[in-house]
């Protein structure tokens, strides 16, 4: 499957979560058996050295464990806060539209350990450098970020500066 057919599922979605906001739905990529395997071999393509593939809340879970999968690497998920029985870490941080905290559970990533982090759609860059920082204070080192689509516009890439972001589709 071409990636420009993968583009063509997903979905715009006006004024969520608040007027203004042009959110962008990736549902129906995940509903397509065969755009889901796509963006799962693309991405598990790029993980490289990476010992584990992290997942951020919550379609990254999705993608993420898809990814870790065909890569051959465990998945360790980055929750929201309150969701985890044990906490190594958190990290606080602005979104378009307000803040929200990320955390990392204990005991499941080693210090020194490299990961390749996942996420369905980079934005401004908020969530992914929270992510990457809450890793980072781990003593993880991140070796890339991937993401299905990144909003070019939104300048999230620069947030990120210098871990290697690897986008497959962008608009």
């Amino acid at each position: 499957m071409e990636l420009a057919h993968v583009l063509g599922l997903v979905r715009d979605v006006p004024d969520h979560p608040q007027p203004g906001v042009l959110f962008r739905d990736v549902t129906p990529v995940l509903a397509d058996a065969e755009a889901f395997a796509t963006i799962a071999t693309e991405l598990a393509s790029l993980v490289g050295e990476a010992d584990v593939v992290v997942g951020v809340e919550a379609r990254g879970f999705l993608l993420g464990a898809a990814v870790a999968l065909v890569a051959g690497t465990g998945i360790v998920p980055v929750r929201k806060a309150g969701k985890l029985p044990r906490v190594a870490g958190s990290r606080t941080y602005e979104l378009e539209y307000g803040t929200a905290t990320l955390e990392l559970p204990a005991d499941v990533i080693a210090p020194g350990a490299r990961a390749f982090v996942v996420d369905d759609v980079l934005a401004t860059g908020g969530t992914a450098a929270a992510a990457s920082a809450l890793l980072a204070d781990a003593g993880v080192d991140v070796v890339g970020f991937g993401v299905l689509l990144e909003l070019t516009a939104l300048g999230g890439r620069d947030a990120l500066a210098p871990i290697p972001v690897h986008a497959l589709l962008t608009v």
